[in-house]
């Protein structure tokens, strides 16, 4: 083979890999780096192909799969078939393309390389021609097609052949055409279709990495470097797609504009940009880019059942996230398990459907073409509001203080009850409205994720004020969310007008004698004693337990609250022996309602800990600390507010003990965990900067600890005021440590 048109460095390659080894991963890489695509060279004369021209400039981030689309060819030395599979648009054609001219060069197949369409014309016919144009056969005429096709694979040139049969839809159409197994033929299939052969690839989207780099290429490095965040936002919002990508960066260039003007254009039109369209009266496209991306995706959805089109519409309900298959179930009531699961197959074989285990995702412009196919469903609106009381049980399903048990199972539901509550509230009914808002916002609230939870329970009110006005109970349920979470947060002033605001509303609508105004007295005594406002918090504690105890008897895990709640109050005051037995009768009824392996308990053991531990009884203190410990970690995993809370506990017990070495290690971990959860200027971050600071005071460490006074003072006094008893401690401390 003549190859004085081919670069040096590409001469040489070829010469080695044609002198007795198999072309590489990084053989296949420099050669496209040295030629911008292999269809420009001067093909050998002599040599039977029929290779259609390529449609890329560059081909980028395939070099694996050709190394593996040739090893799977090479599996015998009789025939065999081999398939890349895909979605439309995800360079089935392209990739093939590419094979048959690097084989072309490296002179691998010297019984020549027969492209076939199997969507054009008969696949016999073109078999019959190829033979005819190229290899000088001419077959009986008195034989039907088949027998034509059977008399010219006997009579084949001698070597290995390739041969390619381009976007087979129905494999059983094609298969009397196939050579006979004992013959020199290699066949390569691409296909819509998962056929399971031994051999089949099934072509994934490019990685975030190999997207860049065809960008790079097609649009210029120049214009791609200074704009790295963009082009990256553009890759992933045609979803790493190489004809999206093509199609968009030749739009790019002709119209001269920047890659920011590009994401705008997107985001408006979508699908229907122009960009993503193929103009085949525009002379400037290459013949061989015969569609866009939604025709592309079209010739997919025109060979689906109306069920899988119908289970199609329904999936883009969705969020852009992997799908139990529970949820799809629960959002088809009226479909029989066993349709929709031949539903879901027939978009698994045509690569529309992405499957792993038993979760489901979309790509993300399979996503986009299917919502404009809902558009047009007779049965959208049912499948809408199906979809959306799927995703409210899912929210009414979570708990207050979800464990690490909950949170495994319902982290794959969050972004589609996320997709309700962004883009679906007008159709969810007033009486359910706060249902999504309220489920996000505890799923991240029970973690200790406050910044994650505070969108939501924010977004919440406004809805609710809008939609039902300020007279609701509903409004009052928001308010008392926000400012419990703003509670958590240590944001007290915020908090505090929030639950006044929620208890005179639901006095207002449901007098004084009801279980959600003692939830609110509670809610609120609870903020008091936080600020240190002790007199203010104990007639509340004791107004809502009595209201509790009224409304929903003794045995109520409502009741244990306020029991823990009023021991609390009573352990700040140095009221010991009016805390223990509260804290003891909260204990009891948690373990008899809840069972032991519950957060409430947990919060039960750590709190009477820290009775013992104020009274000097640290012999009792330190199971009990351990076993608080233990119990949060094992429900709400090792990244949780109240895992901090048991480390500084367990530090403070080791530090008087005298346990220093264990201490200190307990102290920082404590004081990390916080500041990755809370954010800087919580109450309890400078509760473990005090403690910390009085730890390193007394082993003569006095600047480490200066500054660390120094640094809670400056938090209490901003979030609790310079005249919080917590604040005026912190601040003698560092008077003290100043005068010594």
């Amino acid at each position: 083979m003549n190859t004085n048109h081919l670069p040096q460095v590409v001469q040489e390659l070829f010469k080695n890999v044609q002198a007795g080894g198999d072309i590489s991963v990084g053989d296949i890489t420099q050669v496209f780096q040295n030629v911008n695509n292999l269809n420009d060279l001067d093909k050998p004369l002599s040599f039977p192909h029929n290779i259609p021209n390529s449609n890329t400039q560059k081909f980028v981030g395939r070099e694996n799969e050709l190394v593996l689309i040739h090893q799977h060819l090479q599996t015998s030395n009789h025939a065999v078939i081999s398939a890349v599979e895909g979605m439309g648009g995800i360079g089935k054609t392209e990739l093939a393309t590419q094979y048959s001219l690097l084989h072309l060069f490296l002179n691998s197949y010297l019984g020549g390389i027969c492209w076939l369409s199997a969507t054009n014309q008969n696949l016999g016919l073109q078999i019959i021609q190829f033979c005819r144009t190229h290899l000088g056969l001419n077959p009986p005429d008195d034989f039907d097609v088949l027998l034509q096709v059977k008399w010219c694979w006997q009579r084949w040139r001698e070597g290995t052949v390739l041969l390619v049969i381009d976007d087979v839809q129905n494999y059983s159409a094609i298969q009397p055409y196939l050579p006979p197994q004992l013959s020199q033929f290699r066949v390569l299939i691409t296909t819509r279709l998962k056929l399971n052969l031994s051999g089949s690839l099934s072509l994934q989207i490019l990685s975030e990495s190999e997207a860049l780099a065809l960008l790079s290429e097609l649009i210029g490095a120049d214009k791609l470097t200074p704009k790295t965040a963009q082009a990256e936002e553009l890759c992933q919002r045609l979803g790493y797609l190489p004809l999206a990508l093509q199609l968009v960066s030749r739009y790019i260039k002709k119209r001269k504009i920047s890659l920011a003007e590009m994401l705008k254009r997107l985001e408006a039109k979508g699908l229907d940009h122009p960009a993503l369209v193929v103009d085949m009266n525009d002379p400037t496209w290459t013949l061989s880019i015969t569609r866009g991306v939604e025709a592309a995706f079209a010739l997919s959805w025109e060979v689906l059942s109306s069920a899988a089109q119908e289970l199609g519409c329904l999936l883009s309900l969705f969020a852009l996230a992997p799908i139990p298959w529970s949820l799809v179930e629960s959002a088809a009531p009226e479909q029989y398990t066993e349709d929709l699961e031949d539903a879901r197959i027939e978009l698994e074989q045509l690569h529309l459907l992405q499957s792993e285990d038993n979760y489901y995702q979309l790509h993300q412009l399979i996503r986009e073409f299917l919502k404009k196919k809902h558009n047009n469903l007779a049965s959208g609106q049912q499948q809408v509001s199906h979809f959306c009381q799927t995703m409210i049980d899912v929210a009414q399903s979570i708990p207050e203080r979800p464990i690490q048990e909950d949170i495994k199972k319902l982290k794959l539901d969050i972004p589609h009850l996320q997709e309700v509550a962004e883009h679906l509230v007008d159709v969810v009914s007033d009486e359910t409205l706060y249902w999504p808002f309220l489920g996000l916002g505890k799923f991240y609230q029970g973690q200790g994720l406050y910044k994650l939870a505070e969108p939501w329970f924010k977004q919440c009110v406004l809805l609710l004020e809008q939609r039902l006005g300020d007279d609701h109970l509903d409004v009052a349920t928001s308010f008392n969310n926000l400012a419990l979470l703003y509670h958590f947060q240590g944001r007290y002033s915020e908090a505090e007008t929030l639950f006044k605001k929620a208890l005179a509303l639901r006095q207002k609508l449901l007098g004084d004698d009801h279980p959600d105004v003692a939830q609110s007295f509670n809610n609120l005594a609870g903020l008091y004693n936080s600020q240190g406002r002790y007199s203010d918090a104990e007639p509340l504690y004791k107004k809502a337990l009595a209201l509790r105890q009224k409304l929903l008897g003794y045995d109520n895990p409502f009741v244990a609250t306020i029991f823990n709640s009023l021991a609390g109050l009573y352990e700040s005051q140095g009221r010991y022996s009016e805390a223990e037995p509260l804290f003891n009768q909260a204990l009891s009824l948690r373990q008899k309602l809840l069972g032991d392996d519950h957060p409430h308990v947990a919060d039960s053991f750590n709190n009477l800990t820290l009775l013992y531990y104020s009274q000097g009884r640290y012999s009792e203190a330190e199971p009990l600390f351990n076993q608080a410990l233990s119990l949060r970690q094992k429900l709400l995993g090792d990244d949780h507010p109240h895992v901090a809370d048991s480390f500084n506990n367990l530090a403070l017990l080791y530090d008087f003990q005298g346990r220093y070495s264990k201490a200190e290690p307990l102290y920082k971990k404590a004081l990390a965990l916080r500041q990755k959860l809370l954010g800087d200027y919580h109450p309890h971050i400078a509760d473990s900067f005090n403690n910390l600071a009085a730890f390193y005071y007394f082993q003569g460490k006095y600047s480490e600890a200066e500054l660390l006074y120094q640094q809670a003072l400056n938090i209490l006094e901003q979030r609790l005021g310079v005249d919080h008893p917590n604040t005026i401690t912190v601040r003698n401390n560092l008077e003290y440590l100043r005068n010594r």
